[in-house]
């Protein structure tokens, strides 16, 4: 709340949220929505307040008004299903749960939730009632809770209190640093912390914020140049898209950006250098971080991009590919399975500390060491000049566009087909999603199952975003001495030839 009281205070009638033609809210005015949504909450008695809905003015709105009323902000994965949806929402009762006409069906009745559709909660906000400017103060309360998946697709809440938040705007942005001319477009879920971190960052910069709920690469370009975006924030996956439609569409390029940020996965290399052909005028950052710190560790600047880009040293060529160098108020190291440091320019595990670092879990014991770092379970490197490669997950995390899914989650339904007798699923890399999902099966005496009839099975107990991209009956899975699956060696396996298209 300080960071939108500053705001407030600093530059309250500057657009917050919204377009200029009188239709958005000014800080002023979000900074008053905030309070009379903290009100709304404290009359309702909850512990939490949840948002399972697209990005909208609702958003910021709920997430201040929650911390001014001293309750975590959850929001959630809209595209989960209702089961899914039911689990995870009941997890947070009592509680207050802002939605939309479609996830309120899907969500039902779930015991101790209040659920408000998004219309009637930002209706209920205008009783011109004067905030009670009153809020806690304890930088340990818990802000907000992010829900991620681990190794075993089993959801649990990162926890982000006020500190680590407020640690990481207040050291990477500067207060009032945006021109009145600025506008940043936001385009990742609410759900993600790249959301919640361009929120907390546009506020306390004083930069407008444009919101695109649900993505599209022509309506990205459009809204970009229509209201004369100077900055944004994509996924690889998106901006794989972006690069392609701006080709295809020949001409015009996005003349008012000055700053595109991306992160979430790994970035291909020939999307970012195409990107900086397109855009020889924009400034390209690369964000390394994770939800459990809250937000960005790493970062590759534009003069790296640019100095990269036009080197002949493969070496310096090869930084395009980084994460960068770590940021000023952090530490990261490379350690080995006992926790050691390794040498320059090994592969270990990611390793980071510092104050916006929380490796906390909503009931679980936290996975700080006892002198305040967090292993990442992110695999990679630190080369001769402190630039930082991300290898992937120790834990084979399948990402896709930016979305963490679990083998796990995919091989219990495949080992569940009475055909299958062993089932894997790996990442391969990918130019536009960063990793495709490649599945093998090996099939039980006299079976008989095609690749239609996985995909089938699949798509009946899964939902869409986990439909192998690529399938393949095998005699035998490959495994070690010990039993342990080589997925290193099923990924180089399934690596070749053309995806299959569900």
């Amino acid at each position: 709340m300080m960071l939108l009281e500053m705001a407030a205070r600093g530059f309250g009638d500057r657009v917050a949220i919204g377009r200029t033609d009188g239709s958005g809210l000014t800080y002023q005015e979000l900074f008053e929505r905030a309070g009379a949504a903290s009100a709304r909450i404290a009359e309702a008695g909850v512990e939490r307040v949840g948002l399972i809905d697209v990005s909208s003015p609702a958003l910021p709105i709920a997430l201040f008004g929650a911390a001014w009323a001293g309750k975590p902000f959850v929001p959630m994965n809209y595209r989960l299903t209702s089961g899914e949806l039911q689990s995870l929402a009941g997890q947070i009762a009592p509680g207050l749960v802002i939605v939309n006409e479609r996830t309120a069906a899907a969500l039902g009745d779930v015991e101790g939730l209040e659920t408000v559709e998004r219309g009637a909660f930002l209706q209920s906000l205008h009783r011109g009632e004067a905030p009670d400017p009153a809020w806690g103060m304890d930088p340990e309360d818990i802000a907000i809770l992010l829900y991620t998946s681990g190794t075993t697709g089993a959801p649990k809440a990162a926890v982000l209190r006020h500190r680590h938040l407020v640690s990481y705007i207040l050291g990477s942005v500067e207060f009032m640093g945006a021109g009145e001319d600025e506008a940043t477009l936001v385009s990742v879920p609410p759900y993600h912390i790249a959301g919640m971190a361009a929120l907390c960052s546009s506020v306390y910069a004083g930069r407008r914020i444009l919101q695109l709920p649900d993505f599209d690469a022509d309506a990205w370009i459009d809204l970009a140049r229509g209201e004369a975006i100077t900055h944004a924030m994509v996924v690889p996956t998106m901006l794989a898209r972006i690069v392609d439609r701006l080709d295809a569409r020949g001409g015009g390029g996005l003349p008012a950006m000055r700053t595109l940020s991306y992160g979430g996965s790994k970035m291909p290399r020939p999307v970012i250098e195409r990107a900086l052909e397109l855009l020889p005028h924009a400034k390209f950052v690369n964000a390394y971080g994770l939800t459990e710190t809250s937000s960005t560790i790493a970062v590759l600047g534009p003069d790296d991009h640019r100095q990269a880009m036009a080197s002949d040293d493969p070496d310096v060529r090869a930084r395009l590919s980084s994460a960068g160098r770590p940021l000023p108020s952090l530490e990261i190291s490379i350690r080995d399975d006992e926790g050691q440091v390794v040498p320059t320019g090994e592969t270990g595990e990611i390793w980071v500390r510092g104050e916006q670092v929380s490796g906390e879990y909503l009931g679980r014991d936290s996975r700080l060491t006892p002198d305040g770092w967090l292993p990442t379970n992110d695999g990679g490197f630190l080369d001769a000049e402190g630039f930082l490669y991300v290898e992937g997950r120790l834990d084979d995390i399948i990402i896709r566009g930016g979305e963490n899914i679990s083998p796990g989650e995919i091989e219990d339904v495949l080992l569940a087909h009475p055909a299958v007798r062993d089932a894997a699923a790996v990442g391969i890399p990918d130019e536009q999603w960063g990793e495709l999902i490649a599945v093998a099966v090996v099939l039980r005496d006299g079976a008989e199952l095609g690749e239609d009839d996985v995909q089938t099975h699949l798509l009946e107990h899964l939902r869409s975003s986990r439909a192998p991209d690529r399938v393949a009956v095998l005699d035998v899975l490959p495994y070690n001495e010990t039993g342990k699956l080589l997925r290193r060696v099923l990924r180089d396996e399934l690596s070749g030839g053309e995806p299959k298209t569900p």
